[in-house]
Parts: C-alpha cells; sequence; structure tokens
C-alpha cells in the first residue's frame, strides 16, 4: 500500500467516522443535558423565542459599537478566512467530486486559478490572525494549546494544498497523500477542538439570545 492508498483509503475513512461520531456526541452531550425551565414572566412585547435566537444571532455577527474600532481588525480578518475557508471546500472542483462521492449532489466549480488566489490570502489571513494572538498580551495570556493547535490543523491543509498544486519539493503523489492527511487530521481534531464552534456556535448563541429577549434585553 503507498502513501497515497492509506491517505484516500483507511486513514480518510477513520477520519470521517470520527467526525460523524464525534459531532454527533457533542450535540447529543448538549441536548441530554437537564434543561431548567425558565420560569421568569415573559415581558411584555418580547418576541418569540425562535424570533430572539435569530435576532441575537444576526446582532452579534459584527460586535457592538462600543468595541467595534478595538476589534476591527480581528472581526475583518476573521472574516476573510472564514469565508476564504469556505469558497476553498466548496468551490474547488476536486473537493466538489469528493463531496458528491459521499452525499450524492454536486454543483459548479470555480476556476482553480480563483481558488488558488483565495487560497493564498486565505493562508495569509489565517498568518495575521496568529501573528495578533502572539504579539497580543491578552490574547497571548488567554491562549492555549487548544488554540495553538486548531490554528495548524486549519492552516495545514491550505498549506499543502497549494503546495500540492504547485507541484514543489515531491511527487505530486506524495504532495496529494500529505494534503488528504493533512485534512484528515483536521476531521479528527474538528469535534473535540475550539473547530466544533462552527456548529455549536448556533446553538449557544440562539439560545443566549433567546433567554435574553425573553426579558425584554435590547439585543
Amino acid at each position: 500500500m503507498t502513501l497515497l492508498d492509506f491517505a484516500r483509503g483507511p486513514a480518510l475513512e477513520i477520519a470521517l467516522s470520527v467526525f460523524v461520531f464525534g459531532v454527533a456526541w457533542r450535540l447529543l452531550s448538549l441536548l441530554l443535558l437537564p434543561w431548567a425551565k425558565d420560569r421568569s414572566v415573559k415581558r411584555k412585547g418580547a418576541p418569540s423565542a425562535v424570533s430572539g435566537a435569530v435576532r441575537g444571532f444576526v446582532r452579534h455577527l459584527w460586535p457592538a459599537k462600543t468595541y467595534s474600532t478595538v476589534s476591527l481588525f480581528t472581526t475583518v480578518n476573521s472574516y476573510v478566512f472564514h469565508i476564504g475557508l469556505a469558497i476553498i471546500v466548496f468551490g474547488l472542483a476536486q473537493h466538489i467530486l469528493f463531496l458528491k462521492g459521499l452525499f450524492g449532489v454536486s454543483w459548479a466549480n470555480l476556476p482553480s486559478g480563483v481558488i488558488q488566489i483565495v487560497s493564498v490570502i486565505t493562508l495569509a489571513s489565517l498568518f495575521a490572525a496568529l501573528i495578533k494572538r502572539l504579539t497580543s498580551p491578552v490574547l497571548r495570556l488567554i491562549s492555549t494549546f487548544n488554540d495553538y493547535f486548531t490554528w495548524f490543523v486549519t492552516t495545514l491543509p491550505v498549506f499543502t494544498g497549494l503546495i500540492a498544486v504547485a507541484h514543489l519539493w515531491a511527487p505530486y503523489q506524495t504532495l496529494l497523500a500529505i494534503h488528504i492527511l493533512s485534512v484528515s487530521l483536521l476531521l479528527i481534531w474538528f469535534p473535540f477542538g475550539k473547530l466544533s464552534h462552527a456548529f455549536l456556535l448556533f446553538a449557544s448563541r440562539g439560545v443566549t439570545a433567546a433567554a435574553f429577549t425573553r426579558k425584554g434585553a435590547a439585543l
């Protein structure tokens, strides 16, 4: 078995299994927790729980005016690499073929040149986020292994993908295998590290916003 056979075979299958069961475990562990009934009196004119959750989530897509100047770089940079990652994952032809194999659906891909430009911008944005974390006294103080390793497993597939496309330093089959292994590492870490905010964010912000708007808080 070659490295590429291992990467796109057993390694990827194990990674996908860990990802699916890990995400299911995280979600079920939250849903099965005992929920205390909210006994507070609903404020007159307060929106429904669903409306409050949606309004609160949308409202916090951008920081409050008081903090917008201080956190402007972090906010904009976060949008850059989040949107960049989404474009790379769902816009590259090879990724679309892989997703079609999993889910049976496909869509039009973006030109490879566009994906390469987006990948370079995304990689630069990720490094900018790391530099910000290392140079900010507050961020450096509160950062843990989780933060740095999450950054590493997010950045590695973007970097190895660019190297594979450029055919640098090694045969293409080897570069492709390394890229797939980096994706497998990301999938395994995803449910257990800070990448899990991708699916927990909606629940946490929604529940908090629904509770606050019920009490009459302005979001």
